[in-house]
């Protein structure tokens, strides 16, 4: 009966079980993302360690943004033109070598920011060219009732390596230097490609063939804005990233309140995976949940409450504890999303509405470390991550009064 009962509250594995394509997709995605999070680790405590600025750490992460919010729309539409395994297999094996030359200026010493923000703005556009592709993968290979599991099992794989990847990153660091978190991302991309090489062609659906490019981001956008449960959902999203992430100002408040030491950083950047893997572990009673939009409003407005309550914080185990619960709502909030955006979707337009959906998901977070680090240079690094909460709350208010479709939205429902 027990355990009957644990089996139930598990994540539900079927989609593994089931699809040797989604497994092989789940397993080198989740290397290449455990790499993509040491990376992320080192760029952060590099740029800091040069110039010991918040600011020059938000840089970063508008270098890693802003090519992609200038040209994503553009690889939506590209998306659905194209074979999308050719497209992934082709931005993929760009991003290698970008993170090889990552490695190669970390391990020369080269003390300049303007390689690191270049080798940036590259990686950026090569992933908004890759990520929306990836991203219709899993409603193309797994049937209708398991892309919700598909989705959570993609998210726990995400949470396991932010905390594996910093915590790891975080010993690499200390023992050898920060080459070789780039060096070992770059191997990282290895599985992945092979993941993607052995899936069948992935041929878009039926686009009009007299339509243009820019006619073609049109169409996607005239769709997002007519869908105001998806609309919805993407403005949730950036209620929590641009207003409310306190990435940017971790390493500002390891030095202000923890002694600096890279092991600390490297635990507070785990702590939200910790949480979003627990969550995700034990995400059986998920599956239960019939109104995907509710969760997205109750989920946004309690992780606002948790960063208030982080900032406020004067213990690093307490600050764990608040980063923890932030990481069970933030993957409750992506496996509701992408779960409401996927099955809502046509398959002739997963291409340019998962750009703007990949845009909402990691650009959102890097303007936030933008916003954050500047913020984060003219108040008190408390101070600036307390605001950034009740910004999120005040935003997701206005958010659930205006659009009240989110609230009554459902993955399965007709449209």
């Amino acid at each position: 009966m027990l355990s009957a009962a644990l089996r139930r509250m598990m994540v539900d594995t079927t989609p593994l079980r089931t699809s040797s394509d989604f497994l092989r997709l789940w397993i080198g995605s989740g290397i290449s993302t455990f790499g993509g999070t040491m990376t992320s680790f080192a760029v952060m405590l590099q740029v800091y360690t040069l110039t010991h600025k918040s600011l020059d750490v938000g840089l970063a992460s508008l270098a890693s943004v802003l090519p992609g919010v200038l040209f994503v729309l553009l690889g939506g539409s590209v998306g659905d033109r194209v074979d999308r395994r050719k497209l992934v297999l082709l931005a993929t094996s760009g991003q290698m070598v970008v993170s090889a030359l990552l490695a190669v200026q970390a391990f020369a010493a080269w003390r300049t920011l303007g390689a690191i923000y270049a080798l940036l703005c590259v990686q950026s556009l090569l992933v908004v060219i890759s990520a929306p592709a990836r991203r219709t993968f899993v409603p193309r290979v797994l049937p209708k009732d398991q892309v919700r599991a598909g989705q959570t099992l993609n998210t726990l794989v995400i949470r396991f390596a932010e905390v594996a990847g910093p915590a790891l990153g975080g010993v690499l660091a200390g023992w050898s230097g920060l080459g070789w978190c780039y060096a070992l991302d770059a191997l990282s991309f290895l599985a992945a490609l092979y993941a993607v090489y052995r899936l069948p062609p992935m041929q878009p659906g039926a686009i009009e063939r007299n339509q243009g490019m820019l006619g073609s981001v049109a169409e996607g956008l005239r769709f997002l804005v007519t869908s105001r449960a998806l609309l919805g959902a993407m403005l949730a999203d950036l209620s929590v990233t641009v207003l409310g992430v306190p990435n940017a100002l971790l390493p500002a408040l390891v030095s202000a309140r923890f002694g600096g030491q890279p092991e600390a950083l490297g635990l507070l950047m785990g702590a939200t995976g910790v949480g979003g893997l627990l969550v995700l572990f034990l995400s059986g009673p998920v599956r239960h949940i019939r109104y995907e939009g509710r969760a997205i409003v109750v989920a946004c407005i309690a992780w606002g409450a948790a960063v208030c309550a982080f900032g406020l914080s004067p213990f690093l185990w307490l600050s764990l504890m608040f980063l923890a619960f932030m990481g069970a709502l933030d993957s409750i909030l992506v496996v509701m999303r992408s779960t409401l955006i996927q099955q809502r979707t046509p398959d002739e337009l997963r291409g340019r509405i998962s750009s703007v959906d990949y845009l909402v998901g990691s650009g959102g977070p890097q303007l936030g470390n933008l916003r954050a680090g500047i913020v984060g240079s003219v108040l008190p690094v408390s101070a600036a991550i307390v605001i950034g909460g009740a910004s999120t709350i005040v935003a997701m208010a206005c958010v659930a009064r205006f659009i009240p479709e989110l609230r009554r939205a459902r993955a399965d429902e007709d449209v």
